[in-house]
């Protein structure tokens, strides 16, 4: 039988997303009752809209952990890890747990929603778009929290800070578990394909510099 040691969990791509998302969406909702941060915040928006595509790609062709197969499942497999995770002899999930793959999904669905409603509603749609916008955004924030919490009681329960290993891609595991390559070459694209895009918006004059008045797209705002 093998014994547990720090293993290779996470890939490098699937670490950067993470974080990315967490920046994209803190930002986003930063700005988002700045007119003069307009293009900001689109900009924001847009990323999290591509960063999701990109998941979803990885999520079928990723490493094992990273895989959607590997950790989605139904409502029953749900239950009874809810059911055994205050048990002492509790076994945990060398990747994502069940609970956390319920807040990733959720995550995803929602940044697909906030930015489409948003985009729509920009582009000229009625208030009703507004409206769904900004719910699914506090909708996001809760889910995030959430998550947040239960991380942090996982960690507590499995006596390992699960918040780090998804900076350095390491945790708690047999060594046949392990992945066996980071891919941080593809990371380093995908960085590069953010870093350019935003490059790329900050030319545009209009989303840079140029105030939208009258128009608001943040949360908990009126219109003129």
């Amino acid at each position: 039988m093998q014994t547990q040691q720090k293993i290779l969990v996470w890939d490098t791509p699937t670490r950067l997303f993470h974080w990315l998302m967490v920046t994209c969406f803190a930002g986003a909702w930063l700005t988002a009752e700045s007119d003069r941060l307009l293009g900001v915040h689109l900009t924001l928006g847009y990323t999290m809209v591509a960063l999701v595509g990109w998941r979803v790609l990885w999520g079928v062709m990723g490493t094992r952990y990273a895989r959607f197969a590997n950790f989605v499942r139904g409502p029953r497999a749900i239950g009874a890890y809810l059911r055994g995770m205050l048990r002492p002899a509790a076994s945990h999930a060398v990747g994502h747990n069940p609970l956390g793959a319920v807040s990733i999904v959720l995550m995803l669905a929602l940044t697909l929603m906030i930015v489409g409603s948003g985009w729509v509603y920009f582009s000229g749609g009625p208030r009703l778009l507004k409206e769904l916008h900004e719910a699914s955004a506090s909708l996001m924030l809760a889910v995030v929290g959430v998550h947040v919490a239960g991380v942090i009681l996982a960690s507590l329960m499995q006596h390992e800070n699960l918040a780090r290993s998804m900076v350095n891609g390491h945790k708690r595991g047999r060594p046949g578990d392990a992945i066996r390559w980071s891919w941080w070459p593809l990371a380093v694209l995908l960085m590069g394909a953010v870093l350019s895009f935003w490059w790329i918006q900050w030319q545009n004059p209009v989303l840079s510099t140029t105030p939208v008045v009258g128009l608001n797209v943040g949360h908990g705002d009126e219109d003129d």
